[in-house]
This record gives C-alpha cells, sequence and structure tokens, in this order.
C-alpha cells in the first residue's frame, strides 16, 4: 500500500480534496485535530488547543487512525494530515513537542509509514472562520511556513498544490501519482 498525506494550513482545502478523492475510490484516513477540536467544544471547552494535554491527544487519535488503516486493502490511500503536522502545530503554538510525539515522528521516518512525496496545498488566499478554526489569514500565512518547513526538516518532499478548484487540484495530485 502507499500512502500519501494531503497537508497544508488550515482553510486550504484539504477536506475537499480528500473528499472529492474518497468518492474517486481512494482510502482516506480522516485528520485527528479537528474531530477533537468539535469533541472539546461540545462539552464545553472553547479553545482546547490551549490545554497542555491537546498535542498529546491529537498525536493518539491521529496514531489509532494511522494503524487502524493498515488494514485496509488499498492501493493507494491518501490521509488528511500525519504526526508531522501535529509537530508543525505544535511549534505554531510555542509548546515543546511531547515524548510521544517524537517517539510517532521516529516510528514514521524508521517504518517508512508514508510515501516520501506530500501533497502540500497552498492556501487559498482567504480563511473562512469556523468553530474549530478560529485563525486569522495572517496566522494562516505563518502556519503554512511552519508547516511546509517541518515537513522538509523531516526529508519529505513537497508536492506543492496551487490553489484553485477542486477538480484541478485533484487532477494535478493523480498526475503526480502517474508519473511514480
Amino acid at each position: 500500500m502507499k500512502r500519501y498525506v494531503v497537508t497544508g494550513a488550515p482553510g486550504a482545502g484539504k477536506t475537499a480534496i480528500i473528499r472529492q478523492l474518497e468518492i474517486d475510490g481512494f482510502g482516506v484516513v480522516e485528520e485527528a485535530a479537528t474531530d477533537l477540536i468539535a469533541l472539546y467544544q461540545a462539552k464545553g471547552i472553547e479553545e482546547p488547543w490551549a490545554l497542555p494535554e491537546f498535542i498529546d491527544a491529537v498525536v493518539s487519535l491521529q496514531r489509532n487512525r494511522e494503524l487502524r488503516s493498515a488494514n485496509a486493502m488499498d492501493l493507494v490511500q491518501f490521509h488528511d494530515r500525519s504526526m508531522v503536522c501535529t509537530a508543525a502545530l505544535a511549534d505554531y503554538l510555542g509548546v515543546p513537542r511531547p515524548q510521544n510525539l517524537l517517539q510517532e515522528l521516529r516510528r514514521l521516518r524508521v517504518d517508512h509509514v508514508f510515501e516520501n512525496r506530500v501533497f502540500f496545498l497552498k492556501n487559498l488566499g482567504f480563511i473562512a472562520p469556523t468553530e474549530a478554526r478560529r485563525i486569522s489569514y495572517e496566522e494562516t500565512v505563518r502556519f503554512e511556513q511552519i508547516h511546509e518547513r517541518t515537513y522538509r526538516d523531516l526529508g519529505f518532499d513537497i508536492a506543492l498544490i496551487d490553489p484553485g478548484p477542486v477538480s484541478d487540484r485533484v487532477k494535478q495530485i493523480k498526475g503526480t501519482l502517474a508519473v511514480e
């Protein structure tokens, strides 16, 4: 199985791309952080990302989803974010990377869990706030820079996917797969 990460800053269009890839027959694995934010907010915690245990919770859920996906029969699988994204989030929030995250980053490298090519969606030029996405456009640009640098620092090859219609972006991803 080939596993690819689809990533980018908040609001870059990852969810729409992942949905289209799923409709097109590819296996997909959902992002953890957004789901955890929704759960914490349903419990009355307005800004769960400010909690000391938030990064640990993201790591745990992301790992569980990634490990469960290993049993799938997919030839190609797309993951909405990875542990590298969680490391970028910790850096963006200015919190130390917890030990479980450091262990997971090592495991991803040693076990070659993901293909080296990462599909990095460039921001769309605006940000649409949601309950989980309370970030300004300027902050998302800063996060995008941290995010891209984190992947590069960990040795990943970045395939930049330019802003545009979902169909064009998916076509660009599929085109990249065809040449591998």
